[in-house]
């Protein structure tokens, strides 16, 4: 019997909250992780409903076990986080790169009837004006992806959808990471009375958007015609709060004053980022359900209750 979803990367924030969701609707859903970076708690709440199969992007044999049987393939394995890339730059390679060649290969083989690629806004640089440029392995890695997912799409046959998440948060954020994102630290921290960390001026900029808008992109992509094969779509809310406004959204929410303390600006990290989401809206049929407030919300009263 045929499984209907394949999520790679099952056990990371994102990849956990699209697998729990589709096995809420009722699908088949397995779960491919190495839990190098995933949780294996992140999948408590639905493991019961899901098959897990551990194995390791960068090994063929691993992934070729992973997509039999499968219909459909959302690819959230990677390991993520620019200063990542920059710290670690061959191993994010293998990862990012030849595990996301192993697993196109292993779908066209397999005849999958979609694959869905996790892109990033990292791919647009930090310039002002387009054409843009790649600043981080990260963001070379995740570009690559998407000529990739294209040519197999072109060459092969093999349909193919990328999506460039813009500043993703919700449940399941891991706040503790080195390299974690900043609305789970912010959270966290002024939940805590503790001062967050920016770093820089706090003048930079992001499109946030609540994971559930990414959950019904995915959704959006994998049932997408003809016309958005091979193509990749911008998917945020098409805004842009400044970190300092998203410290005095966060304090003003959980009725705090707690101020920011600042440090030295990382390499590789993007001022200003914000997304034109016109295509998605077009091609996919798509459009965020979740406003940046509603997400903050949300995301506020699940770390709340996890603590």
């Amino acid at each position: 019997m045929a499984t209907d979803f394949l999520v790679t990367g099952g056990g990371g924030f994102i990849g956990s909250n699209i697998a729990e969701h589709l096995v809420r609707q009722g699908r088949s859903v397995r779960v491919f992780d190495n839990f190098a970076t995933g949780k294996r708690h992140n999948l408590r709440s639905f493991e019961k409903s899901a098959e897990l199969v551990e194995g390791d992007l960068r090994n063929p044999a691993d992934v070729k076990t992973a997509v039999a049987g499968v219909r459909y393939v959302i690819h959230m394995g990677a390991l993520p986080s620019v200063p990542r890339s920059v710290s670690e730059p061959q191993l994010a390679h293998e990862a990012n790169v030849n595990g996301t060649l192993n697993l196109l290969l292993a779908a066209r083989d397999a005849k999958c009837e979609r694959v869905v690629f996790s892109s990033s806004s990292s791919v647009y640089g930090d310039t002002p004006t387009l054409p843009k440029i790649e600043l981080s392995p990260y963001a070379v890695h995740k570009i690559t992806g998407e000529y990739y997912c294209s040519i197999f799409w072109q060459l092969y046959g093999l349909p193919t959808v990328s999506l460039r998440y813009f500043n993703v948060f919700g449940p399941r954020q891991d706040p503790q990471s080195q390299y974690a994102a900043v609305i789970p630290r912010f959270i966290t921290s002024i939940l805590a009375g503790q001062s967050p960390t920016i770093f820089g001026d706090g003048q930079q900029t992001r499109d946030f958007s609540h994971v559930e808008n990414i959950i019904a992109a995915n959704l959006a992509a994998c049932e997408a015609p003809k016309e958005a094969l091979g193509q990749a779509f911008n998917i945020a809310c098409g805004g842009r709060i400044s970190l300092l406004d998203l410290v005095a959204t966060i304090n003003q929410a959980v009725g705090r004053n707690v101020p920011p303390k600042f440090e030295p600006a990382r390499a590789g990290d993007i001022l200003h980022s914000q997304a034109d989401i016109t295509a998605a809206k077009q091609f996919l049929g798509w459009e965020p359900a979740v406003s940046f407030a509603q997400g903050i919300q949300k995301t506020i009263a699940w770390y709340r209750q996890a603590q």
